[in-house]
C-alpha cells in the first residue's frame, strides 16, 4: 500500500483545514450513489429528487439513515418541509440517471427516466435500484452550509445480487455483483 502525503503550505494548529483541502481529501472517500426522491407537499408543490453519497447508516434500532442536503440545492425547499423520503441506491449501470438527478433538468425530466412505484410514504421508488429505503423524516440538524436529515426506515426494497454505482476520485466505479 502506498502512503501520499500531500504537502501544503506549514501549517500552524490555528490555520485549520482549507475548503479546498477538505474536498481533495474527500474525493478517497468512495461513496454509493443515492437519488433521494420525496412525494412532495400536500400545497400543489410535485415531487423532488437529488443525487446524494452523503448518505449514512445511524442506527438500526430503529433502523435509522441520515442524508445530507445542500441548503442552497434547488431542491431544498421542498425536502425542508417534506415529512417523507427515499433512498435509492444506484447499481453499476444506472449513471445516466445520478447524472440527470445531479443536473439541472426539471423534475418532470428527472422522473421521466427510469421505472418508478412507491412503497408506504408515497415517496418515488426507483424499480430496479440495488435497494431502496422508504423513510419518514425524523429529526433535522443545521450544519455549516448543509441540512442532515435523518430518516427511520418504514420499508425496504432490495434486489437480489444487486452490483453498485460509487463515486471515488471525481469519477464513477462500478462494482458488479458476486455471483
Amino acid at each position: 500500500m502506498t502512503t501520499t502525503v500531500m504537502e501544503s503550505t506549514s501549517l500552524s494548529m490555528s490555520d485549520g483545514v482549507t475548503p479546498e483541502m477538505f474536498r481533495q481529501g474527500m474525493t478517497n472517500l468512495a461513496g454509493a450513489v443515492n437519488i433521494v426522491t420525496t412525494p412532495g407537499l400536500n400545497d400543489g408543490v410535485g415531487q423532488a429528487g437529488f443525487t446524494a453519497t452523503a448518505v449514512c447508516s445511524v442506527s438500526d434500532s430503529p433502523a435509522t439513515l441520515l442524508v445530507c442536503l445542500n441548503r442552497s440545492a434547488s431542491v431544498h425547499e421542498v425536502f425542508k418541509h417534506s415529512k417523507y423520503l427515499a433512498i435509492n441506491t444506484l447499481r453499476e449501470d444506472q449513471q445516466d440517471l445520478s447524472n440527470i438527478f445531479g443536473g439541472k433538468a426539471a423534475m418532470v425530466d428527472r422522473f421521466g427516466q427510469g421505472h418508478w412505484q412507491t412503497l408506504l410514504t408515497g415517496s418515488p421508488v426507483l424499480s430496479d435500484a440495488a435497494v431502496s429505503f422508504d423513510c419518514i423524516i425524523t429529526d433535522r440538524k443545521s450544519v455549516a452550509t448543509h441540512d442532515v436529515l435523518f430518516c427511520e426506515v418504514l420499508a425496504i426494497k432490495q434486489a437480489a445480487e444487486a452490483g453498485a454505482l460509487l463515486y471515488h476520485q471525481r469519477g464513477y466505479r462500478q462494482l458488479s455483483a458476486q455471483v
